[in-house]
């Protein structure tokens, strides 16, 4: 006998709570980064790795779900 997987859907809840979290996590680098005491152009550095780092977060997670769908 096949069984139809079930598809999981994340709830309302879970979703707003994982967008706050990205939210505060990036507004609190940010913070970090603009108050630390140092040269514009390490604060620039680490700005752009962070970007760097977060589009490369957001890609990695992308191609996980893609190759589980298969």
């Amino acid at each position: 006998m096949n069984e139809t997987p079930v598809k999981q859907q994340n709830t309302g809840a879970y979703y707003g709570q994982a967008v706050a979290s990205f939210g505060i996590a990036g507004a609190a680098v940010a913070i970090g980064i603009y108050r630390l005491e140092t040269d514009g152009w390490v604060r620039a550095f680490l700005g752009v790795g962070v970007l760097y780092l977060t589009t490369s977060a957001f890609t990695l997670a992308k191609v996980i779900r893609d190759r589980q769908e298969r």
